[in-house]
Order: C-alpha cells, then sequence, then structure tokens
C-alpha cells in the first residue's frame, strides 16, 4: 500500500516531474519542481491553500516522479505530459485547433499565396497566425483583386490564358505574357503588405503613379491609384499601435466568480492580424501569475512559429526557463515582458479589457438562455440548476444510470454522477429511473453539504411521458417518507427523442411539446447527448470489468494483486492476451509457466 508520509521522505533534492493520481490511477495533475522534495511536501503541508489545490490533495492516493537533470527538461516533459493526460486540475486548453497561415511558396518558378494549416521547412514564407480563416481569406481576397497574380494552384505552361487573364485578375505568366523578373516584383510587394512594410510600398507606387500619368497611360495610372489605395486602407485597419517590435503576442487576462478568460493578440509588425480567447474553468481562486504560467506552456507547446516578445501583466516565477524553452524551440531569442508604462502597457490593458467584454458577453449570452428556459417551461424563477437523469442496460443486466447538470447555462461535467440500479430486475426503465430520482433526492435533504450539492430548480428525463410520471412518483414517494413535510415542487420535463434517437423536442407533464429556439435546441441537444454519454460509458465500464474479473480470476494462479498488475501494465483483457510470454513474465509473480496458462485460457 502507498504510504504518502512514507514516500515523502523518499523524495530526491533534484529537479523533475512530479504526476498525481487519484484512488482510479487516473492522473490528476502534472507539476515540475527544481526540488522534487520541497516542491511536492508543500502540498501535504498545512499552509495556505486555495480551494483547487485543497480539492485536489483530498483525491491523491499515490504520486510518483520521474527525475531530469535540469528544470528546463523538467519543463518539457512537464508540457508532454500535460497534453497527453488532460489532468483535471492542470489549466488545460481543450482545443486542438491549427491556426491559418498565409503561404507564399517563393521557391516556385511563378509562386501564388494561399491559406494553408500546416507549416514546412520547404523554404517558402508564412504569414500569421490569423485568428480565424475567414480574416486570412479576407487578405488573400484582397491581395488577388489588387495584385494580378495567377490564381490557379497548378502551373502549367497553356496554349491559350484562362478567363482571369481575359478579366484583368491574372497577367498569365503560363503564357508568357510577363516575365518572371516583373512577377517577383509583385509578390514582393505582397510581401511587405504582409509583413506591414507599407510605407516604402505606397512611395513607389505613387511614382509609379505619376510617371503613368506623365506618360499618358492613364488605365495604368488608375490601376496604381487603386492599389495604393487598398494598401492604405489595409493598413490602417491593422494598425494597432507605433510599438516597434517586429513579432509580439500580447495576453491579457480577466476573471469573474466563475470563470477565467484569456484574451490573446497577435501584432506583427506592429499590426494586429488577429486575437483569439480561452475560457478556463474552476481556476478563479489561483494567482494570475500561476494562471498565466500555466496558459504559456499550453498554448506554445506546438506552436510552429513562435514570436520575439509576449507581453503580460504579472511577472511569472518560472519566466527564465520558459524564455529559455522557447527561445529554444524557436531558434531566435523570445522573451516574456511585463511592460511597466507606455504604449507596451497600453495594449496590455487593451487585452485585459477585451478579455473582460468577452467574459462579460459570455455571462450575458448564458443568462440570455436561462431567461429563454424559465419563460418556455412557464417557471417562477430562473431554472440555474438543472439535472438530467438517462438509464443504460443490456437486457436487463447491469443497470446503470447517468445523471448530468445545467449549472448557469454551462454543462459541468465535473458534476456528473453515476448509479448502479439497486432495487430493480430485469428491464424496466420507468422503475430504475424512480429508484435513481429517489436517491439523488434524499441525498440532498440527508445531506445538504454532500457531493450532490443543493436541490435541481429544474429536473430532465431522457424519454417521454412515462419517464415523466416515474420521476413524479419519485418526488411523490420522498415526500411521504418525510415528516417534516419537505418542499419537492420540482418541475419534470422529459427529452424526446425522433426515430433516429436524435433529439426532437422538450415534453411537459401534460405530453405538450415545447417550441425552442434554435441556440435552446443545441443546448438541449448536447445535453442529452452528454448524460447518454455518460449512463452508457458507466455500463461499458461495468461490463468490460465483469468480462475481465470472470477471465483472469479462473486461471489458476492469479490473485487480486497480479490480476491489477497485469491490468496496470497493459490495460486491457485484449492486450493481455496479444502480449508475448517473455512480456507477461515481466510482471512481478508471474513465472514462464504461468504466462503459458494466461495465454492458453485467454484464447478461449
Amino acid at each position: 500500500m502507498f504510504n504518502i508520509e512514507e514516500e515523502l521522505k523518499k523524495l530526491p533534492h533534484k529537479p523533475g516531474v512530479y504526476i498525481m493520481h487519484d484512488k482510479d490511477d487516473k492522473i490528476i495533475y502534472v507539476g515540475k519542481a527544481v526540488s522534487l522534495k520541497n516542491r511536492v511536501r508543500q502540498y501535504f503541508r498545512k499552509t495556505n491553500k486555495t480551494k483547487r489545490i485543497e480539492n485536489m490533495v483530498s483525491l491523491i492516493d499515490h504520486f510518483e516522479y520521474i527525475v531530469t537533470d535540469n528544470e528546463a527538461e523538467a519543463l518539457i516533459l512537464e508540457c508532454n505530459l500535460i497534453k497527453k493526460n488532460m489532468p483535471k486540475f492542470n489549466v488545460l486548453l481543450k482545443d486542438d485547433k491549427t491556426y491559418p497561415y498565409i503561404k507564399v511558396n517563393v521557391k516556385a518558378e511563378y509562386p501564388d499565396v494561399y491559406m494553408t494549416r500546416r507549416i514546412l521547412n520547404d523554404g517558402a514564407k508564412y504569414f500569421g497566425p490569423y485568428a480565424n480563416s475567414g480574416s486570412a481569406k479576407e487578405m488573400i481576397e484582397f491581395i488577388k483583386s489588387k495584385f494580378k497574380i495567377r490564381q490557379c494552384r497548378t502551373f502549367k505552361y497553356k496554349d491559350r490564358p484562362c478567363l482571369n487573364y481575359h478579366i484583368k485578375k491574372c497577367m498569365a505568366p503560363c503564357m508568357g505574357y510577363i516575365s518572371r523578373e516583373e512577377y517577383m516584383k509583385q509578390i514582393d510587394e505582397i510581401i511587405d503588405v504582409l509583413e506591414g512594410k507599407t510605407d516604402k510600398l505606397i512611395k513607389q507606387l505613387e511614382k509609379e503613379m505619376e510617371e503613368a500619368s506623365t506618360n499618358m497611360q492613364y488605365e495604368k495610372a488608375a490601376y496604381l491609384r487603386d492599389k495604393k489605395i487598398a494598401i492604405e486602407r489595409i493598413s490602417e485597419k491593422q494598425k494597432v499601435s507605433n510599438i516597434s517590435e517586429n513579432d509580439i503576442d500580447v495576453i491579457g487576462l480577466a476573471k469573474n466568480d466563475t470563470k477565467v478568460c484569456i484574451e490573446i493578440f497577435f501584432v506583427r509588425k506592429s499590426k494586429m492580424i488577429g486575437r483569439e480567447h480561452y475560457f478556463l474553468n474552476e481556476l478563479i481562486d489561483e494567482e494570475d501569475s500561476e494562471i498565466l504560467s500555466g496558459f504559456i506552456k499550453q498554448y506554445y507547446v506546438d506552436r510552429p512559429i513562435l514570436p520575439n516578445k509576449i507581453m503580460i501583466r504579472e511577472d511569472i516565477e518560472d519566466k527564465q526557463v520558459l524564455e529559455n524553452w522557447l527561445t529554444n524551440k524557436s531558434g531566435r531569442k523570445v522573451e516574456i515582458k511585463t511592460p511597466q508604462k507606455g504604449e507596451k502597457l497600453r495594449l496590455v490593458e487593451m487585452a485585459e479589457n477585451n478579455a473582460k467584454i468577452t467574459l462579460d458577453n459570455k455571462e450575458k449570452d448564458k443568462n440570455a438562455i436561462l431567461q429563454e428556459l424559465k419563460q418556455i417551461l412557464k417557471l417562477e424563477k430562473l431554472p440555474r440548476k438543472i439535472e438530467c437523469y438517462d438509464i443504460s442496460n443490456l437486457s436487463g443486466t447491469n443497470m446503470v444510470a447517468g445523471m448530468c447538470v445545467l449549472q448557469d447555462g454551462v454543462i459541468k461535467k465535473n458534476m456528473s454522477r453515476r448509479f448502479k440500479i439497486k432495487t430493480v430486475f430485469g428491464q424496466d426503465d420507468p422503475r430504475c429511473m424512480k429508484e435513481v430520482i429517489e436517491r439523488r433526492i434524499k441525498h440532498s435533504i440527508d445531506n445538504p453539504n454532500g457531493g450532490f450539492g443543493r436541490l435541481p430548480d429544474v429536473i430532465f428525463v431522457d424519454g417521454g411521458i412515462t419517464q415523466i410520471h416515474a420521476a413524479l412518483e419519485a418526488l411523490e414517494e420522498v415526500k411521504s417518507d418525510y415528516t417534516n413535510n419537505v418542499e419537492l415542487n420540482i418541475p419534470i420535463f422529459g427529452m424526446v427523442k425522433d426515430d433516429k434517437h436524435s433529439t426532437k423536442a422538450l415534453m411537459n407533464k401534460n405530453r405538450e411539446e415545447l417550441e425552442l429556439s434554435r441556440e435552446l435546441f443545441n443546448l438541449i441537444t448536447i445535453f442529452q447527448d452528454t448524460v447518454h454519454d455518460t449512463a452508457i460509458g458507466y455500463h461499458r465500464k461495468l461490463r468490460e470489468k465483469e468480462a475481465v474479473k470472470s477471465a483472469l480470476d479462473e486461471i489458476p494462479g492469479i490473485g487480486e494483486v497480479k490480476k491489477n498488475n497485469l491490468l496496470k501494465k497493459f490495460g486491457s483483457l485484449k492486450k493481455i492476451a496479444e502480449a508475448d510470454i517473455e512480456e507477461l513474465t515481466k510482471i512481478k509473480g508471474i513465472n514462464e509457466d504461468l504466462a503459458k496458462r494466461i495465454k492458453e485460457s485467454l484464447k478461449k
């Protein structure tokens, strides 16, 4: 058995990564340390800890650690382990979006310009990242409308020009109507626009425009004039400030009572080319510096192109090691700055203000959803907490239920619960629903400060009128079981599915289907899918556990310890069966004869 106090004594005074596990061996936190002994011991001492860290420590069953040569190695390992395991108590960015870039394949004979999400080491020039494909496409459309470069992706010489030549959108290099030297001059101008170097380009266009006008080439002069005006407009649209650094990411942070929002501005050559925001849950009591440090690690771990500078408000503890990591990753110096005055500080403040506005707008959207629900469900108060239930079984075996929670308009996966059915034998979903809701309601009455929290304002059940009646019966049963006249006027609604098992509507106890807006319908659909996944996932887990238990327990010489060691090493019954004799004998207590018996038994 893992003894935490004893294991703490064994920790070395060396840099490395520590990994916290819960009782199910799930990784719940990964951190790095200059001294593993000092850092890990802090979690188990009676010091001032945030509520989040207290919750994490209460779930720690055992921990492990990996010693590294230095803190930089620990940082890289920490980032990779967080990305792989997504521990619930780390700062997590749960989106793997790849940002769009604009690519100019300058190595081609006649380069073209297009959007890509892959950065290759192919000698091409890449510009970005752009916050979304719309802004990248807008820039490409501008380029192709104002510069007469080829529109086709596959270039080959032809016997006649395409339509783009005739409508004056291309100079037809495929026909040899423009020299490569003249064509590359346009490409150089495009690169100047993408790099924000427009002042020199505008002066050059003005000079060429005057020359064309003097030579009475009025059509050319008009074309150059229109190009100059367009470049001036797009340059003004992109401009943020007069700060001189080339590539900067500006990070702003804002908090409210439930969420953290981080807004990041992409500033390239003194122009803002895009922005993005992230919402982080359950971090409101963390120090801003801790949140920013965690965000930087997660955000830049897979970024192919890094800025020269990252600007933030707060100094962070591991700034030096982060800078070294980013510098080595980039191949050039990357700095993390905390500006104190001037344009740079105002830019950070702008990011923070935008983060606050984004957060406020998110709250307004949630409130609008709650107001709509109140109106449609004809409730007396806002449904701030809605619980949803679903039953799962296979021919009446391993009957289970799932519960999910919609809190203040947001699905809270951490508040989900799973139930084993205890009193129903055979396939009877309504009776199962009645049992589960009775148990859940009684739990909050008996333990108001327990894990279920307060009673819900509304209950949704997966199904139609039969399930609604079962839930209403459960409330009546609870009322009759308590003599203190417990008030249980909780409205019940059914989430009805169509023949294709997709969400169809909400139904009330009078069998009336309620009309929902598209936004609300989408939310209810996601809510129903989430509780269904919770229930069916639990059912599948029990079936697999039962199958593993019966198969391994029937093998002579396999006890509880060896069974757990096998499962911990290989993860599943299938992988144990696929392992060879040599792999099996590496498990403590399993010799060659026992390994052969395992293989023979699992083949049956």
